[in-house]
This record gives structure tokens, C-alpha cells and sequence, in this order.
């Protein structure tokens, strides 16, 4: 076991998420992390225009005796963004990517944790695709496109995982500080999987968990261009810029 943990960095990309943003944050306040570590949110709002902003402020004025704390970009720069910005700030010793959403639940952080805690990986991904938890989603092209991906994914980098843009991503963080991040929307996840892989001596590992997937109607924001610019990320970050 390893004992030098104390706090989990929880960052939070947050992109007009209104209607959704502050369940999430009461999801993650009450999720039991099954371990003495301490949570620390970092919310970055990166440019809302709608009444995100204004109900983050009502939350942490709500919460004051929490460690919560709201950055915000003035102008929409991307998820990859946000995490770059919140990263400068954290003071876990691991950290963990929360969509804005209620897609992934916060429950689920204990099963990602233990990998780490037991020293038998540096970064834990959760998988939709494994265990017996409950499932909705992903829809069927987004699973086409995940699929086919992961697999490109696997055979460049020697790994053998099985959803690679998952959100769920934690890690020690100085793992992720140990790389050179340039992507500031969602081929972010791509490049950090590669760049990562890539690493001597960075275990990597999945575990599953659930999932509520939504539909563009409910505010899924992930289009055809980032499918694109993904598997550009994926080529370039796996033969060409692997640090």
C-alpha cells in the first residue's frame, strides 16, 4: 500500500453546464473515496454563456468550508485546455478528469484509486466497456468510432485497453506533469494516452465502471470534427511527437 497519498486533485472542465453543473458537484462532495484522502475540486469554466457561472458562484458561497475552487476563462479554449490551466493549480498527488456532467458517476473514483493505492499502477482509465456495472451508452457511433480508435491506439503504443476516451482518467500526477501537453480540445485525450504509453515505466491499467451517457438533445457537445482531429492526434502523438 502506498501511504504518501493525501489528496485527490478532481478536475472539473465545465462548458454550459447549467442545468447540470451543480448536481455534479454535489455528487462529487458525497462520493466516498473508500481511503483517508481528501478531495479538492478545481472547476474551470471555460467561457460559459449561459447561467453556469453564476450558479458556480451560488454553489461555492453554499460550501464555503470545502475545498472547492472555480477558475474561469474568459474565452471557450477546450477541455484539454482546462485541464492544462487546473493542473497548474492542483495540490493532490493524484488527480482525476470530471466532465461538468452526469455521465460518469463519482462513486466509481474508489475503483480507480486502488490500482494506485496498491502500487500496481501510475494510471488508472475507466472503462464503459468492462465490468458489470450499469451501462447506458455510448451510442452506437461514438462506440464504432471508440472502438476503432482504441485498436489503432493499442498497436502503436503496445497497450491493450479498451476505451481510450473515456473520461475517467486518474493518475499520479506527476506522471502527467512528467509530459508536454500542446492539445486544447478533445484530442487531448488522445495524445495524453499516447504520450503516456509511451513512458518508461508508466503502468497503465482500466477498471470498469458505469455510465449514463447523453444525447446531443441533453447537451453532448463532442462532434465530427473532434472525431477527426482525434485520429490526427492519434497518428501524430504515437509516430511523431511521443514526448
Amino acid at each position: 500500500m502506498h501511504s504518501n497519498f493525501t489528496i485527490l486533485s478532481i478536475i472539473v472542465p465545465c462548458f454550459n453546464e447549467s442545468d447540470y453543473v451543480e448536481k455534479m458537484l454535489t455528487r462529487l462532495l458525497q462520493a466516498d473515496l473508500h481511503y483517508p484522502i481528501i478531495k479538492e475540486i478545481i472547476v474551470v469554466d471555460d467561457g460559459s454563456t449561459d447561467d453556469t457561472a453564476k450558479k458556480l458562484a451560488t454553489f461555492v458561497n453554499a460550501h464555503p468550508d470545502k475545498n472547492l475552487k472555480i477558475i474561469t476563462h474568459i474565452k471557450n479554449t477546450g477541455k484539454g485546455s482546462c485541464i492544462k490551466t487546473a493542473l497548474l493549480h492542483a495540490k493532490g498527488e493524484i488527480l482525476v478528469i470530471q466532465d461538468a456532467d452526469l455521465e460518469y458517476n463519482p462513486e466509481d473514483f474508489h475503483l480507480l484509486l486502488a490500482p494506485i493505492i496498491r502500487n500496481e499502477a501510475d494510471v488508472v482509465i475507466g472503462s464503459r466497456f468492462k465490468g458489470k456495472a450499469e451501462h447506458k451508452g455510448p451510442f452506437i457511433l461514438h462506440k464504432i468510432v471508440n472502438k476503432t480508435y482504441t485498436f489503432i491506439s493499442n498497436l502503436l503504443n503496445k497497450q491493450n485497453l479498451s476505451d481510450i476516451h473515456s473520461c475517467y482518467k486518474m493518475m499520479r500526477i506527476d506522471v502527467l506533469r512528467n509530459i508536454s501537453l500542446k492539445e486544447n480540445r478533445f484530442g487531448f485525450d488522445v495524445e495524453m494516452i499516447a504520450k503516456l504509453s509511451h513512458q518508461e515505466n508508466v503502468r497503465i491499467c482500466e477498471v470498469g465502471i458505469s455510465y449514463h451517457g447523453r444525447t446531443f438533445a441533453e447537451g453532448k457537445k463532442i462532434n465530427f470534427m473532434d472525431g477527426f482531429r482525434a485520429f490526427y492526434c492519434l497518428i501524430k502523438y504515437n509516430l511523431f511527437s511521443k514526448k
